[in-house]
């Protein structure tokens, strides 16, 4: 199995958590740096049209997207590690219901910001208008984990590993973003438990 992408690239790091979730050792990351214009090499075209990572070939199978991948990596893992899928449909349902919501509402939201914060000298109009449009979606955050420990269900899943990458750049490399967790306690509670897991301090470390 070969990763193409690198490890400080938010989308590849979403696959790197899957796989150390997963407890997978027999893979290659394949350096594939886009912002040196590696992704638009024509033998990497052939694998991802647009010129993006991550990608994962595994035998036969070329994958890319890494929603898709971290969905592919769960299932074809189901038996060991971290269960991240759900144990039948309905939570499978509830899981993917929220890998929606992280695509459509959060990860619109957090880039935005990210575009901000981490380009001084910070426009703080930017910023303010940035940090508003966010936290309107992590008001709807809090009030659902008021009442559950992760995003699924009262387990940890694909849903709730897609937000860290994103999430770990703007609440804890860019410091500005902690601001966001105020009055929001469910939030950062639920922010501290799952930025803490192992699986996430090793992907820290390749960074």
């Amino acid at each position: 199995m070969k990763l193409y992408g690198i490890a400080s690239s938010t989308c590849t790091g979403r696959v790197l958590l899957s796989l150390f979730e997963k407890e997978v050792e027999d893979f290659e990351l394949v350096i594939v740096n886009v912002r040196k214009g590696e992704g638009k090499k024509p033998e990497y075209i052939k694998l991802q049209p647009f010129g993006l990572i991550p990608v994962l070939e595994d035998g036969d199978l070329t994958l890319y997207e890494s929603r898709a991948i971290i969905r592919y990596i769960a299932n074809k893992y189901e038996g060991q590690g971290t269960a991240l899928y759900g144990k039948d449909i309905k939570e499978r349902a509830k899981v993917d219901q929220w890998l929606e919501v992280e695509g459509q509402n959060f990860n619109s939201a957090i880039r935005s910001s990210l575009g901000v914060v981490s380009k001084p000298p910070i426009d703080e109009v930017q910023l303010t208008e940035t940090f508003g449009k966010l936290g309107k979606v992590l008001d709807i955050y809090e009030e659902h984990l008021s009442k559950t420990q992760y995003l699924a269900g009262d387990f940890f899943s694909l849903a709730d590993l897609s937000h860290m990458t994103t999430g770990w750049k703007l609440f804890d490399k860019y410091k500005q973003g902690s601001i966001l967790f105020e009055g929001r306690p469910h939030v950062k509670a639920w922010w501290e438990n799952i930025s803490s897991r192992p699986a996430f301090k090793k992907l820290l470390e390749m960074i």
